[in-house]
């Protein structure tokens, strides 16, 4: 996490060449106040950062002062080597070291407008850094209450600012109060003096940069509207084959009911079907005299009728249409036969004697005899 700190320059001079050469006092030890939203706890007005002791004069963090560069105010990003020629206007010269409670820096000021700022008045230093915040409840061995502690510091940058979290202390010059305190956070007090790294994010194809924690802010919402938009193309798709599975179950009650009513006829469809089939069965026995008409369909009655008539060849392999239309032709020519000659129509098939034929005839012979022997000239025919 980026934090800002103030403290305070003493014992300044110039060197022959114009530079401010001066003292100060930064980053000390203890509780410091810091506001919700600097920390990312938006929802506590006031957080209490404890720094022990031990990580204000680590090794590492004491190291990370050296050079450190100077700026007036902070700048809106950290200082970097892309950047420092823009933004410094001095530097930390040598080493760091501890003196009580706070670090002691010796620096020195190169930019004309900053020493003349400096000069002016314009004299608390705020310290830009980094470290890992800790968060938990604590007491101090002083006895103060805190929320969270500060480890791993690092410094970025000391920047000169009209007034400083640390108060009058942490400023340049000899004459700082000797009592110091904790500068209470308000309108008076910057209030965005951390540093801020900038992220690209983008909302429906449009690139916006933001801080971290805009960009944590806007990455929530988007996933949760992501999560929601998934949420509710499952419900849709979930509700479309509900209604899909409804309209098939309605389709098949639809087409059974059409299959039992179909199975259902009234008196007319009724007669008409006997009819129909009474008349089938007679052109059938028109067209083929024996031909077996019992326990076919209509279908079956056409195709051995023609397998009859023309042979199994005529059928083989053939579809239902094929057949009808040869039936309707044997049919059409049966029908030609039955009205030029009705004799025709009875012996088309050959005539067939019938069981008393012989007697009718040899009766007929001896009628004959009998006329001709009482004298008749021609046989009577009654």
């Amino acid at each position: 996490m980026q934090f800002t700190d103030s403290v305070t320059l003493s014992g300044t001079r110039r060197t022959g060449d114009g530079y401010l050469v001066a003292e100060a006092r930064s980053v000390r030890t203890g509780i410091q106040l810091y506001s919700g939203d600097e920390v990312g706890k938006p929802d506590m007005q006031v957080v209490r950062v404890y720094r022990p002791a031990e990580q204000v004069f680590a090794q590492d963090s004491l190291q990370s002062f050296t050079h450190a560069p100077v700026t007036m105010n902070h700048p809106a990003e950290a200082v970097n080597d892309g950047n420092w020629k823009d933004l410094a206007v001095g530097e930390v010269s040598t080493a760091a070291k501890k003196d009580g409670e706070w670090v002691h820096l010796p620096l020195i000021l190169k930019d004309r407008t900053a020493i003349a700022a400096v000069e002016s008045g314009k004299r608390e230093l705020s310290a830009g850094y980094t470290c890992e915040l800790v968060w938990g409840d604590g007491m101090t061995p002083e006895g103060e209450p805190f929320n969270a502690t500060q480890t791993n510091i690092k410094i970025n940058h000391l920047a000169i600012v009209d007034r400083g979290r640390a108060g009058s202390m942490a400023r340049i010059g000899d004459g700082a109060s000797d009592v110091w305190g904790i500068a209470p956070i308000n309108d008076h007090q910057p209030q965005k003096e951390k540093i801020m790294t900038l992220k690209t994010v983008t909302v429906d194809g449009i690139p916006v940069e933001v801080t971290d924690q805009g960009a944590t802010v806007i990455n929530t919402l988007l996933k949760r509207l992501e999560d929601a938009n998934s949420k509710m193309s499952t419900a849709d798709a979930a509700h479309l084959a509900a209604l899909a599975a409804k309209d098939a179950e309605l389709a098949k009650k639809d087409a059974a009911l059409d299959a039992e009513k179909a199975k259902v006829l009234s008196d007319a469809d009724l007669d008409k079907r006997v009819q129909d089939r009474a008349d089938l069965i007679t052109l059938a026995a028109s067209i083929v005299k024996d031909v077996k008409t019992v326990g076919l369909s209509d279908a079956a009655i056409r195709k051995a009728v023609v397998t009859a008539k023309l042979g199994d060849a005529a059928v083989a392999g053939k579809a239902d249409a094929y057949v009808d239309a040869r039936f309707d032709i044997l049919a059409e020519d049966a029908k030609k036969i039955a009205g030029a000659d009705p004799f025709a129509a009875v012996v088309k098939d050959g005539v067939t004697p019938t069981a008393d034929a012989d007697k009718v005839v040899t009766d007929a012979y001896a009628q004959m005899v009998a006329d001709m022997k009482a004298g008749k000239t021609s046989p009577t025919v009654n």
